[in-house]
C-alpha cells in the first residue's frame, strides 16, 4: 500500500498537467483578446487580463454545467468579449446598468471591466448561472457588480436603473412587454440583436406605441472572420 507521501506525490503529478493546461488556456485567451480588442477600448489592459480569467472560468465550469457551446479561445474571445464591448460608446454616461438574462456574464462583466465607475446589476433567474456569475465577480474582485438570481423585469419595476441591456433576449415585441413600465418612465435600453433587427422593430410597433417608446438601430457591426452581424437596437421614451 503506498505511503501518504507517495500518494501526495501521485496526486500532485496528476494535478500538474491540469494546472499547466489551465495556465496555457488563460495565456491563449489573453493572446486572442490582446489581438482582437479595439486599441481605444478604455482600461484595455485590465479588460484583457480579467476577461481572459472570466473565459477560463467559463470553460472550467462548462465541463459540468452547460453554460455555452462556445469555448474555443479565438471564437470565445470574439463572440463573448469582443461582441460585448464593441458598442461601448453607447453605454457612456449610464450610472446603473442591468444586464437582463446575463447567462455566464455577457455582456455585463466585459462592460463592467470597461466602466469600473458604473454600477452593474447582472440578473439571471437560473440559480446555477447566477451562482456561477457571482463566483466570477468575487474572483475578479469586481466592486461595481452585483448579481441577482431573479428575473430582470421584476428588478426594473423599482425604477432604479437608467439602462437595460441584454444579448440573449426575446424578440423586441416581447422585450417591450417585459420592460415597458421601466421604459415608459424613461429608462433606456440597448439590445444586442442579429441582422434582422428591422423586422423585429416593425413587429414591435404596437407595443412601442402602447408604452410610448421609440426604437432605432443605434449601431451595426460585423464580427470578424464571418462570425455574424450584430445590430444594437436602442429603445428610448418617445418625445411628447
Amino acid at each position: 500500500m503506498p505511503s501518504n507521501s507517495a500518494a501526495k506525490r501521485a496526486t500532485k503529478k496528476k494535478r500538474e498537467p491540469e494546472a499547466l493546461s489551465e495556465a496555457a488556456e488563460t495565456l491563449s485567451f489573453e493572446a486572442e483578446l490582446e489581438r482582437m480588442l479595439p486599441p481605444d477600448l478604455p482600461h484595455r489592459a485590465d479588460v484583457v487580463a480579467q476577461a481572459a480569467r472570466h473565459l477560463e472560468l467559463v470553460v472550467e465550469v462548462n465541463r459540468h454545467l452547460n453554460l455555452t457551446r462556445v469555448t474555443e479561445p479565438h471564437e470565445a474571445a470574439v463572440k463573448h468579449v469582443l461582441d460585448s464591448v464593441i458598442p461601448w460608446r453607447l453605454f457612456q454616461g449610464a450610472r446603473h446598468i442591468i444586464d437582463a438574462g446575463t447567462g455566464p456574464g455577457f455582456p455585463g462583466i466585459p462592460l463592467a471591466l470597461v466602466f469600473p465607475g458604473t454600477r452593474f446589476t447582472l440578473a439571471d433567474s437560473t440559480g446555477k448561472k447566477a451562482r456561477f456569475v457571482e463566483s466570477v465577480v468575487e474572483q475578479l474582485a469586481l466592486k461595481n457588480v452585483q448579481v441577482e438570481p431573479r428575473r430582470a423585469e421584476e428588478l426594473t419595476r423599482a425604477g432604479s436603473f437608467d439602462l437595460i441591456t441584454a444579448r440573449a433576449m426575446a424578440p423586441l415585441e416581447k422585450a417591450l412587454d417585459l420592460f415597458g413600465p421601466a421604459l415608459k418612465r424613461g429608462t433606456r435600453a440597448l439590445f444586442y440583436k442579429g441582422p434582422d433587427a428591422e423586422r423585429e422593430i416593425e413587429e414591435a410597433a404596437r407595443q412601442a406605441k402602447k408604452y410610448g417608446v421609440q426604437l432605432r438601430v443605434a449601431m451595426r457591426y460585423e464580427l470578424p472572420e464571418g462570425f455574424g452581424t450584430r445590430t444594437i437596437v436602442e429603445v428610448t421614451r418617445a418625445p411628447r
